[in-house]
């Protein structure tokens, strides 16, 4: 899954992420998976945020502790 790597997800997230994929018209999870994971990093590289940032960020959405 996710060419050759390993990530986990909760349960009811990948739930979600096969129905919203399915709903969405992707051929599969992962694709939309990947999708959804090079769109935000673009906002992170278009915005020039450095590691600090980033990590700020990524705790305000609940991402990281």
């Amino acid at each position: 899954m996710f060419g050759g790597g390993r990530l986990k997800l909760d349960k009811d997230l990948l739930e979600k992420v096969r129905r919203f994929a399915a709903l969405a018209g992707y051929a599969t999870p992962e694709e939309f998976v990947q999708h959804v994971l090079e769109r935000e990093i673009a906002k992170f590289e278009e915005g020039g945020a450095d590691e600090d940032e980033i990590r700020r960020r990524m705790q305000g959405l609940g991402y990281i502790s």
